[in-house]
């Protein structure tokens, strides 16, 4: 999101906080200008990333890299866009971050513009919106209204709930993940002891579920190969396909592998499943009973072997120690692209709850942190992941 320096600066702290509620992933740049009508602490804090102006980060000279910015974003918004923006973007004059980012762009493009009456009538203005309209940009048509001069006409800059109406439409029409078709499991498996009684695990399924949705949403063609839980149905247009036990799982998810752009493996799979199966319930009648266990299959190893290079492989990983070493290894062991560490030393994370936190460590060796948040804000921050890594890919 591109701020430039307007009086309409203050309502990008309300759409800030709405995308952000929406699950956006939103890169503040703003002009010098900006900074005299809202500060930059103030955005860096409802969009939890620090605000960018500067191509020079500090004194040892490293820089914001305008080109990677524009690279990153599925869309920029320019809001409030001024008049001088405006020309600077439609000229290709470019001595700023923003200006900088804004011509390196692969992505979408809106102009929110904001300004007083007579500006937003000048014949240079509407020759600059029509120059930037032809190169394919977007312009989000202002407001009839008091303006800050005191007079009443157009100029005033879309309302943040309509910025959001417009964004959300423009993902709706064209998701990030269309045309991906993603293999995602979720949940516990259960390996029976008898016909009544089983060993599994105390995964509830959430994170997996609130990933499909999220995929779903993206545009993907998403199949979840599910264990037991206690969980609605998500989107119908998700393919469920419900299993019990490890081999069940292996068995499903090995059948849409191949034809899978993306596998996220965030099942809670047992490592270990009795060596024989009683026939018939087990009666308590010794004071101790031992059962033989077997190992499972390793699901991520065996599909990391047959992975393709044009696939996506995303594991998840539950560690109690070591956690960042132990996430690393599994990304060689199992041929991953990237993997998903939680660690029960963090409070809200893992099993059961509502929240948790994430890091998302790639093959590269990048690490990346997030906060304690709920499930559906970390299925958002795992898409968002996901989609930049296959465009970096490309």
């Amino acid at each position: 999101m591109g701020v430039s320096g307007s009086i309409a600066a203050y309502k990008v702290a309300i759409l800030t906080r709405l995308l952000v509620k929406e699950g956006a992933e939103i890169q503040i740049v703003m002009t010098q200008a900006a900074k005299e009508f809202i500060t930059p602490l103030t955005l860096a804090t409802l969009s939890k990333k620090p605000v960018l102006s500067d191509f020079v980060k500090d004194q040892t000279g490293t820089w914001n890299n305008h080109v990677d910015l524009g690279l990153w974003a599925d869309v920029i918004l320019i809001a409030p866009a001024t008049a001088h923006t405006l020309a600077k973007c439609a000229n290709g004059i470019c001595d700023d971050l923003l200006t900088a980012v804004y011509l390196s762009a692969k992505c979408p493009v809106m102009f929110a513009p904001a300004m007083d009456l007579d500006m937003y009538r000048h014949p240079s203005t509407l020759e600059n919106l029509n120059k930037l309209q032809s190169f394919g940009n977007q312009i989000i048509k202002s407001n009839f209204g008091e303006l800050a001069s005191g007079l009443v006409g157009e100029g005033r800059m879309a309302e943040p709930e309509e910025l959001v109406e417009i964004l959300t439409k423009h993902f709706s029409e064209n998701p990030q993940l269309k045309g991906k078709k993603v293999l995602i499991t979720a949940g516990p498996t259960q390996e029976p002891i008898d016909p009544v009684r089983f060993i599994s695990n105390h995964s509830t399924g959430k994170m997996g579920y609130a990933i499909a949705d999220k995929l779903s949403k993206a545009g993907a063609d998403v199949t979840l190969v599910s264990g037991q839980v206690a969980l609605k149905s998500p989107d119908t247009s998700i393919n469920v396909v419900k299993v019990r036990s490890a081999q069940e799982m292996f068995i499903a998810t090995e059948k849409h592998f191949q034809a899978a752009d993306i596998i996220i493996l965030a099942a809670a799979v047992a490592d270990y499943t009795p060596a024989t199966v009683a026939d018939k319930k087990i009666k308590k009648k010794e004071a101790t009973f031992n059962i033989e266990l077997t190992k499972t299959i390793d699901i991520a190893k065996t599909l990391g072997e047959q992975k393709r290079e044009n696939q996506l492989m995303v594991g998840f990983a539950l560690e109690t120690d070591n956690e960042v070493e132990n996430a690393i290894g599994k990304i060689k062991s199992k041929n991953l692209d990237m993997i998903v560490l939680n660690s029960l030393q963090n409070a809200g994370a893992g099993f059961g709850h509502d929240t948790n936190k994430i890091m998302i460590i790639k093959r590269d060796g990048t690490m990346i942190d997030f906060d304690l948040k709920s499930k559906h804000d970390v299925a958002s921050d795992i898409v968002s992941v996901i989609s930049e890594q296959l465009q970096t890919n490309t």
